[in-house]
């Protein structure tokens, strides 16, 4: 049988077990954090949640992940990427069961933060993984469907708290718990999944790579191609060759969550602040166009070059958001549903960069770190969008609310406009 290298084979059934791993990975991510806005609404008597409790827990999660995303980055590249992918989903399982006994707002915070911290580490080893050991010729759409995977999860929640809803007077207790189920699940997927053979080769682990190429893919397989073993530094992603890339990934990814989290999260208050007659109607719509526009993304990720893709993504979006700010008390119902929907559609296509374009701009043996670190800083600016967006609403406008949301989208544009590099048919 011909020998091929590891990163050119055919795709087979272990790389689409690493596949669904991370797939699975990114939709109970956003299922967690998809659950946690509808509940807030029905908790709000039970645990006494004032404004400034709600912005507080909804964005628990976001200032976990930034802790998470930051520490397991380092540690990834240290360590390697499975021991930590395998432990992520145990952890998803046994806090999403802890939510369903909390008393009172405290302890849900701690619990968000928790599963903050966990969720931080799946974005980053299952980024990692998936991207080194899928082949090259596949590695853009399995990386972009994690995308998919999460807006899933996310929309999918939705759809779960609006059924239960009305199940009990604690039904808030039993949407949090629901995150236990796709978390137990994954878990039992996770288990034998193989290291990643390009990252022993990048740490001269040559002969512990060829073993894992031998065992799961073929000893046909040839390991990747061997190079001089690269010694980097967490630092080195500030240096000369990579702080512009650094840049470009803090700045693109920060700004695509502050609307994905600040909005998503308090969909159905927002829609009530603009007039809309039903707004947990209107929740659903925003949520279908989410799935909707990451499968779009999925098929649009490799038909466009990655600049364009991020920076017309930003303009679009700045470009609704002026008009919901600017006509926000005087537009019909209707025609808010409609451009939301636009929104939703349109920031979740282009949220498949997220995991497609992110790992692409950081060398294998800075990857994890990279991606940990822009992560970990998008999840600040989610954070602070989450938090403060009912607090502007409160005590100013949703107008004013938007136009805040409008300006981190042109600046994004802008920023990318400028210094954003291409990436598409890189290899790795």
């Amino acid at each position: 049988m011909q020998k091929i290298y590891f990163e050119d084979m055919p795709l087979n059934k272990i790389h689409l077990k690493v596949g669904f791993s991370g797939i699975g990975g990114q939709f109970c991510d956003g299922f967690i954090l998809g659950v946690i806005g509808i509940s807030m609404e029905l908790a709000k008597k039970d645990l006494g949640l004032d404004e400034w409790w709600l912005g507080a827990i909804g964005a628990a999660s976001l200032f976990g992940l930034f802790f998470g995303a930051l520490l397991t980055g380092f540690l990834a590249d240290k360590v390697g990427r499975k021991p930590i992918f395998i432990w992520t989903m145990p952890i998803f399982f046994v806090v999403s069961i802890l939510q369903f006994y909390v008393s009172n707002a405290f302890e849900l915070f701690v619990l968000r933060f928790i599963l903050g911290l966990a969720l931080g580490a799946d974005y980053v080893v299952g980024i990692s993984l998936v991207s080194e050991i899928t082949p090259k010729k596949y590695r853009g759409k399995l990386l972009s469907a994690m995308m998919v995977g999460w807006v899933g999860g996310y929309t999918i929640a939705y759809f779960v708290g609006f059924a239960l809803q009305d199940f009990s007077q604690g039904a808030w207790r039993w949407i949090l718990l629901s995150s236990a189920l796709p978390s137990c699940l994954v878990m039992l997927l996770r288990i034998n999944t193989p290291s990643s053979p390009l990252w022993l080769v990048k740490k001269g682990q040559i002969e512990r790579a060829n073993a894992i190429i031998k065992k799961y893919f073929g000893e046909h397989i040839l390991a990747p191609k061997a190079q001089e073993y690269e010694h980097s530094k967490y630092f080195d992603l500030f240096n000369s060759q990579n702080f512009k890339n650094t840049l470009v990934g803090v700045v693109f990814y920060g700004a695509q969550v502050i609307p994905y989290f600040a909005i998503s999260t308090f969909i159905p208050s927002i829609l009530a602040s603009l007039k809309v007659e039903d707004p947990y109607v209107g929740g659903i719509i925003y949520n279908l166009f989410l799935f909707i526009g990451s499968v779009l993304g999925l098929y649009i990720i490799n038909k466009i070059s990655r600049k364009l893709f991020v920076v017309g993504s930003f303009y679009i979006l700045a470009i609704i958001m002026i008009a919901l700010a600017t006509y926000s008390f005087s537009l019909p119902s209707y025609l808010v549903v409609i451009l939301i929907s636009i929104f939703s559609c349109v920031l979740a296509g282009a949220g498949v960069l997220e995991f497609a374009y992110t790992p692409e701009l950081f060398p294998t043996n800075l990857r994890a770190s990279g991606v940990g670190l822009v992560v970990a800083c998008s999840r600040v600016s989610g954070a602070l969008g989450t938090f403060l967006l009912p607090i502007i609403t409160s005590h100013y406008s949703i107008s004013a609310a938007l136009w805040v949301v409008f300006a981190s989208l042109a600046f994004a544009g802008i920023f990318c406009h400028i210094f954003a590099p291409e990436t598409y048919h890189k290899d790795s």
